[in-house]
């Protein structure tokens, strides 16, 4: 069998995927800052724990940039606990904030007409905010067309043969870029089935029986 090319391996996982765990309505959020507030705090955690953190925010009435902003550190840590390493993630959480009253007077919103490369660069800039936190950002908060890479989708791809073990995260990242349609909706429906997948079967101990991608004879 002659081998595929990226873009029919990355269409034929797209496809088998979406058909074993449908539409995915990720990333769970109710408004852009707390989807940006999310992807800070699940640095490094469960999205169990970030969804208690944020609850907290939400009864006490403080999920809102300028409140947030103006809350001392230990306000904030103590709010934001579930989500671990609660003093790290208040200190980065702070650095976005005065990133976002700096440039955009505390309005998310403000960086959606913004170039996706421009804004993407600010963003990196904020101390605490690396690639897969920027663009989940990106993605999720702002709907600019970039793929988020994490864990989950280095893991299968890996497993699969489709990049080596020391990939970069922009090579990684190329690899979607280059083989599929520039899309929001796909580029966040296809990212969240690879955490489905990685959830349940590409575990760092793998589940292979029954995984949606075991008949695929193409990665073998």
């Amino acid at each position: 069998m002659t081998k595929k090319s990226h873009k029919k391996i990355l269409a034929d996982i797209y496809r088998i995927l979406y058909k074993s765990f449908g539409p995915q309505h990720w990333w769970p959020g109710e408004t852009p800052f707390e989807i940006a507030v999310g992807a800070i705090l699940t640095q490094n955690t469960n999205w169990g724990n970030v969804e208690k953190a944020i609850n907290n925010l939400k009864q006490s009435g403080t999920l809102d940039a300028n409140i947030l902003h103006k809350m001392p550190h230990a306000r904030l840590a103590s709010l934001i606990k579930p989500a671990g390493y609660f003093n790290i993630k208040a200190k980065r959480l702070k650095h976005f904030l005065v990133f976002l009253s700096n440039h955009y007077e505390g309005v998310i919103e403000g960086m959606k007409d913004e170039d996706l490369h421009h804004i993407r660069h600010r963003l990196l800039e904020v101390n605490g905010i690396g690639p897969e936190t920027a663009d989940s950002i990106l993605l999720y908060a702002l709907d600019k067309p970039i793929f988020v890479i994490d864990a989950y989708t280095k893991r299968v791809l890996i497993r699969h043969n489709i990049i080596p073990e020391g990939a970069t995260y922009h090579e990684t990242q190329e690899l979607f870029h280059n083989n599929l349609p520039v899309d929001v909706k796909l580029f966040n429906e296809y990212h969240a089935l690879f955490v489905m997948l990685g959830k349940h079967y590409c575990k760092p101990k793998p589940k292979c029986q029954g995984c949606p991608l075991e008949e695929m004879s193409i990665l073998r």
